[in-house]
């Protein structure tokens, strides 16, 4: 029973006792019962008015209460005649009032973060305190590739058959779930692109919430390894040069005077300057293919066939192919429209990636890993997309243990005696078409050269 009626029933408990006595007196005098009974009735009704005045406040608080439970901050409570309680009213309504309007500012500032989490280039993973995703906003969906993961903590999205992350992701997740708060390091996925990471925390109700943010900088590692490598070789380029050239002039002259040698000296004289201008020779071809990929001018785009470039190119290995027990064909070939490209540079990096395809199969039958290899060509347009996929695939399963960060890395290479200097050209003559690509193992093993071309 709520305190108004309490104190109601108290008063009518009380007067009810006063009338009753009151009556018992009815006979003997009846003029001062009847006054006594007005009096009563006067008190009675001036104790309900009292009641109803002094609990008018917590009427009031009954009714804030309710719009504060209801989360209705946009109403107000009528004010009263009486200016105790006016003021009551008053700081209610205004309180009432700063919450609508903080409700408002809330909102807008939930509505720009949420706007602001969806435009950024950023992936944004928000934990839950049980450390489950709760939000991921849409360049994090799109990074690993799937709709809604929300509940999954990250372990449990490795294990999980049924998540829709791609395989490919898994190396990143991995070691995304062993970032500390505070940290921040640079990862890579099993495609080798590369992504810096950071993993802080905020305050959410007095406890500790972590979140993720993931930005790729696959593109501005690459474009500064291109400048530095730039640099490096412009400046090996001149020193050499100039030594090659100074050396050669110098290595001319001194063949004049082996005429002035003694006869069992001459052979000798002649020999060793021979052997030194050909050293030379060597050094100064070395560097002009290094060169090569910094002086590599702009693509003259032009319509070319790609389907008969490769045919060349199949025809120009198809003999040492067979020589070396290695079968090199095409496996799909579809017709596709010429393409705007520029031949020569395409052809070049056609080349080389074939010519280390073969390479690779090479040494794979010459060390015993098998007794015959293939390489396969395939060209193909997704009926999804329009996009044409090149790919040429190798059975030589050779890059198991090359981490694929390294593989396009300037210098980086797992040939006895190579340079570097190959995947360094396809990748720059690629990037100059807006070609993709990549150099992966399947899932059969095989390496595989996938190029993305925009149809």
């Amino acid at each position: 029973m709520s305190l108004k009626r309490r104190l109601l029933a108290y008063l009518l408990g009380i007067h009810g006792i006063f009338l009753v006595l009151a009556f018992s007196f009815y006979l003997e005098r009846p003029l001062l019962i009847v006054c006594l009974e007005l009096g009563l009735a006067c008190s009675l009704g001036l104790g309900v008015y009292l009641v109803n005045k002094v609990l008018q406040p917590l009427d009031f608080a009954q009714q804030f209460h309710d719009l504060l439970q209801d989360e209705n901050y946009a109403s107000r409570i009528k004010p009263d005649s009486n200016t105790e309680i006016n003021e009551l009213v008053i700081l209610f309504n205004r309180m009432l009032e700063a919450l609508y309007k903080e409700r408002l500012e809330l909102g807008e500032q939930r509505g720009f973060l949420d706007r602001l989490l969806e435009a950024t280039p950023t992936a944004v993973i928000v934990f839950d305190f049980d450390d489950k995703i709760s939000l991921m906003n849409a360049s994090a969906q799109h990074l690993l590739d799937v709709k809604e993961i929300a509940g999954l903590s990250l372990p449990q999205l490795l294990q999980d058959e049924s998540s829709e992350v791609r395989t490919g992701k898994n190396e990143l997740l991995s070691q995304l779930h062993q970032l500390l708060p505070g940290e921040s390091a640079v990862y890579s996925d099993s495609e080798g692109r590369r992504y810096r990471c950071q993993r802080n925390q905020f305050t959410d109700r007095g406890f500790k919430r972590d979140f993720l943010l993931i930005d790729e900088i696959t593109a501005e590692l690459a474009s500064s390894e291109k400048a530095t490598y730039e640099k490096l070789i412009r400046v090996l380029a001149h020193e050499v040069n100039n030594t090659v050239a100074a050396t050669g002039s110098v290595l001319e002259s001194l063949l004049f005077y082996s005429g002035q040698l003694r006869t069992e000296d001459s052979q000798d004289f002649m020999t060793a300057i021979v052997a030194v201008r050909k050293r030379n020779g060597n050094l100064g071809e070395f560097i002009e293919r290094f060169t090569r990929v910094v002086k590599m001018p702009e693509p003259e785009l032009k319509p070319h066939d790609l389907a008969a470039m490769l045919d060349g190119i199949v025809y120009l290995y198809r003999q040492q192919c067979s020589e070396l027990c290695i079968s090199f064909n095409w496996i799909v070939r579809d017709d596709l429209p010429l393409l705007m490209l520029d031949a020569p540079l395409m052809e070049q990096a056609l080349l080389n990636i074939v010519k280390n395809a073969i390479e690779a199969v090479e040494l794979a039958i010459k060390s015993g890993q098998q007794d015959a290899g293939y390489v396969h060509l395939a060209l193909r347009r997704s009926e999804e997309d329009g996009h044409i996929l090149l790919s040429v695939t190798d059975s030589a399963r050779l890059l198991s243990d090359v981490p694929h960060g390294q593989l396009f890395t300037p210098f980086f290479t797992t040939k006895k005696g190579g340079q570097g200097i190959g995947l360094m050209f396809v990748r720059e003559v690629l990037n100059r078409h807006g070609y993709e690509h990549k150099l992966r193992i399947n899932g059969d093993g095989e390496t595989s050269f996938d190029i993305l071309i925009d149809g």
